[in-house]
């Protein structure tokens, strides 16, 4: 089962819909008591760093995230969600996110001339494995909309950069791998993103 958080600040119907349509169990996590009825966590988002953890933190949410994750259980952070996985963020000022993957989320470099948001589709470029993106296409494009970015993560928690005038991360893991962040969002992402969550579902790190 598929538990999927609901923190107040999550996309929770689209990243539901798509689960329900690929036919995985799914469960919306309204209690700190549903993560014993689950075996793989989804974190969506869509906002604020600083108003997302503190909604975690009022919902008890925080430790038992931290302790689901650290137990080898598979976490997938969904682009908010990817950044709260981090240990501190920068939206709209410092915070402590959950310490999941070494990384501070800092927003885009804006002396490159970028457009911020980020937002469209873009592409994966891969440096390191992982299940997750097993069978998945890498030619193909993906959904981002964010101005903020997973940075100073290590090399080898790195799965996939993607170029927006400077290769950021945009898939990454914890070392033992259970732990992963995607920036864009799959469930939006067409075929290939599918393929991401059906791989998610079946992931184990035993």
């Amino acid at each position: 089962m598929i538990g999927v958080l609901d923190y107040g600040m999550g996309n929770l119907s689209s990243v539901t819909n798509a689960l329900d349509y690929l036919g995985i169990n799914n469960l919306v996590i309204n209690s700190d008591a549903d993560f014993s009825t689950i075996s793989h966590l989804i974190i969506p988002g869509v906002g604020s760093y600083a108003k997302a953890i503190e909604n975690i933190h009022a919902k008890d949410y925080f430790k038992v995230i931290q302790e689901f994750g650290l137990s080898g259980k598979p976490i997938l952070g969904i682009c908010l969600g990817m950044q709260l996985l981090s240990d501190f963020g920068a939206e709209p000022y410092r915070n402590a996110g959950l310490g999941l993957i070494a990384g501070e989320v800092v927003i885009l470099p804006q002396e490159l001339g970028i457009r911020i948001p980020h937002m469209g589709w873009n592409g994966l470029k891969l440096v390191n494995s992982h299940p997750i993106l097993e069978g998945v296409n890498l030619k193909a494009d993906f959904y981002f909309v964010h101005s903020y970015y997973f940075s100073q993560v290590r090399e080898d928690n790195v799965i996939t950069y993607t170029d927006y005038g400077f290769d950021f991360p945009s898939v990454v893991c914890n070392p033992a791998k259970n732990v992963i962040g995607v920036q864009f969002h799959p469930e939006k992402s067409q075929k290939q993103g599918l393929r991401i969550l059906e791989n998610f579902s079946r992931f184990t790190n035993a």
